[in-house]
């Protein structure tokens, strides 16, 4: 699996929520089925993802300007929230 490719599908063709705080917000109400966290977030930020048990977490080896890119958008993307993969095969992400 292309990480970045199988990102891009996700974002087109699936639900995927961008940025810290909705992402906070998504798990809070059990939506996030994938997180993804750069791996310059927030420490505390990590921290709570990370020990929310039952919650799939990847962190991405690239900081947050470079998942940015990899979303193809044009701006820091620290966290993101997948709701529903779409055509993509990201969730397979969780058997690695």
């Amino acid at each position: 699996m292309d990480f970045n490719v199988s990102l891009r599908k996700a974002i087109k063709t699936g639900d995927v929520i961008l940025g810290q705080n909705k992402t906070q917000d998504t798990i809070q109400q059990g939506k996030a089925r994938l997180v993804i966290l750069a791996k310059n977030s927030s420490g505390s930020f990590q921290q709570l993802v990370t020990h929310n048990k039952g919650l799939l977490v990847y962190i991405y080896e690239g900081t947050s300007t470079q998942l940015g890119k990899a979303c193809g958008k044009p701006f820091l993307v620290s966290a993101l929230a997948i709701l529903d993969p779409g055509e993509s095969d990201i969730l397979s992400l969780k058997e690695t």
